[in-house]
């Protein structure tokens, strides 16, 4: 072998050894602090404790969806099951092709209401807000296909409510969800955001919009996320938690305050990874303004998703993930060290 290429073979592996050597004693780092974290949470008060407790506030469910007439049914009706003393499920209905809206209006008697915004994101065209008639916390809102972030903006200018979560039309919600993530918002009045473990549904069965049964995924490669989800959310960011340090709320099942979004102009609709980069400008306007401010986790498992089931699909999610970090790390790369 040329003893050039010899060289640059050395240099390779010792680069990818010290890279990890870096993440595994990252990864120890947190996992020590993690482990600290949830025994501290264990020895709070449980959940079935605060659905007694008094001044909880209320909160607005904002569920983007485009084209989901064959998921939109059996989601909402999980959502509309949740236990949480006030809250509202606003769906968007973001420009969709297929008969999503009509499927909402037979099955929830939609119905044609008012509805005055709270705040003036801008945002494809809305051309109308409807009421269930007999769900009457359901509202949906029609309007132009303008992308996830932009129809969580949507939401987040008709939410009349203090708080609000963010969630998948595909996700679904444990029955507890919104009383575990809402949590740090009662403990520290600081908090403008929490979220909350995600787990893998694949596999599992789901009846009535909930989990009933816990299963692996059939196949290694759903196994090997599920495994993934779990180091991420319990060693991950239960460690940054006990650190102060959350990087991020996940876009899938997340709550904030709607104030400080709304100042902040919402979802940034040309961001690849939007949910990361709303933490980071949070983090970022709470300390340019001096702001006391907690942006906080829960390690409850509270959200379950389904995970990409090919090769190609996982790749695709991963190269949008990395494009993601790499885009916010850029746009607010003065914040870096």
């Amino acid at each position: 072998m040329h003893p050039a290429l010899w060289i640059a073979l050395l240099l390779f592996h010792a680069v990818v050894f010290g890279y990890f050597i870096v993440l595994n004693t990252y990864y120890f780092v947190t996992s020590v602090f993690a482990f600290g974290q949830l025994r501290r949470y264990n020895q709070r008060i449980t959940v079935s404790d605060l659905g007694t407790v008094d001044g909880i506030p209320p909160a607005t469910l904002i569920v983007p969806a485009y084209n989901e007439e064959k998921t939109c049914q059996e989601a909402i009706r999980s959502l509309l099951q949740l236990d949480y003393p006030e809250y509202d499920v606003l769906l968007v209905n973001d420009g969709s092709t297929d008969d999503t809206f009509d499927v909402l209006q037979s099955t929830y008697a939609l119905r044609a209401a008012s509805r005055f915004p709270t705040s003036e994101i801008g945002t494809a065209p809305v051309h109308g807000i409807y009421r269930s008639a007999t769900h009457p916390n359901l509202w949906v809102i029609d309007k132009d296909n303008g992308g996830r972030s932009d129809a969580i903006n949507a939401g987040i200018n008709y939410c009349q409510t203090p708080l609000f979560c963010a969630v998948d039309a595909d996700g679904l919600l444990e029955q507890s969800a919104l009383l575990r993530v809402v949590r740090p918002f009662l403990e520290d009045e600081t908090t403008v955001a929490s979220g909350g473990i995600i787990r893998i549904v694949n596999g599992c069965t789901v009846e009535d919009g909930r989990v009933e049964d816990v299963r692996l995924p059939d196949g290694w490669l759903g196994r090997f996320q599920v495994v993934e989800y779990l180091r991420s959310f319990l060693a991950g960011r239960v460690g940054w938690d006990a650190l102060r340090i959350m990087f991020l709320v996940s876009g899938a099942f997340g709550m904030f305050r709607r104030d400080v979004v709304a100042q902040l102009g919402g979802l940034d609709p040309d961001s690849i990874g939007e949910d990361l980069e709303l933490t980071v400008r949070l983090h970022r306007h709470c300390r340019e303004q001096g702001r006391p401010y907690r942006v906080a986790f829960v390690p409850d498992p509270v959200a379950w998703t389904e995970a990409p089931s090919t090769l190609g699909s996982l790749g695709n999610q991963r190269d949008r993930w990395q494009r993601g970090l790499m885009d916010t790390m850029m746009l607010h790369r003065d914040m870096l060290f």
